[in-house]
């Protein structure tokens, strides 16, 4: 097929074309951008295509294919840059509800409450704060993987338990709703 044949005939599909590329991006912008990338794709591609089979089926295939791939793209880039610590401020703050609990928990208040932990519970539960992984604590402290993941899962509790306690929330044990 000739180059003024096959534009020709890419002419009759291109208000067709046109169509579904809005169809699929639901963007006037979008769409023509993807109208003239499926054009080029099919402008590079001519010599694939078969002069007995069906052109619009054909040009069709390229731009659905077209979609996909920029879809697929667009979603890789959007999960990198969100998982970027910058990102991750500039997400969080659009989504975060700011409240004042935070300032009334004190750092000091909380080392304290790490310091009254009973010493098995407070080892693995310092550590982790580190940074150690749990097969390093347990090889450290000469003790199964499982009890330290027990024990840090139990100074969690009793912390939480502590905090909701000193700062009077009425769901705490012990309090009266």
């Amino acid at each position: 097929m000739s180059n003024v044949e096959f534009t020709y005939q890419f002419n009759t599909f291109s208000q067709y074309l046109r169509g579904f590329a809005y169809k699929l991006t639901r963007d006037t912008h979008s769409a023509e951008d993807l109208f003239q990338e499926t054009a080029l794709r099919a402008f590079d591609n001519k010599e694939q295509f078969r002069q007995s089979t069906n052109m619009k089926a054909w040009l069709s295939t390229i731009m659905k294919n077209t979609f996909i791939n920029n879809f697929r793209r667009k979603q890789r880039w959007e999960k990198i840059i969100i998982q970027t610590d910058e990102s991750y401020l500039i997400e969080s703050d659009r989504k975060a509800a700011w409240n004042e609990g935070e300032r009334k928990v004190s750092s000091e208040a909380i080392e304290q409450l790490i310091e009254s932990l009973d010493p098995s519970l407070k080892t693995p539960f310092i550590m982790i704060l580190k940074g150690y992984k749990y097969q390093e604590i347990a090889d450290e402290m000469g003790i199964p993987i499982g009890t330290v993941k027990s024990r840090v899962f139990v100074a969690r509790q009793v912390l939480k338990d502590k905090l909701k306690y000193l700062y009077h929330d009425p769901f705490s044990p012990g309090k009266a709703a």
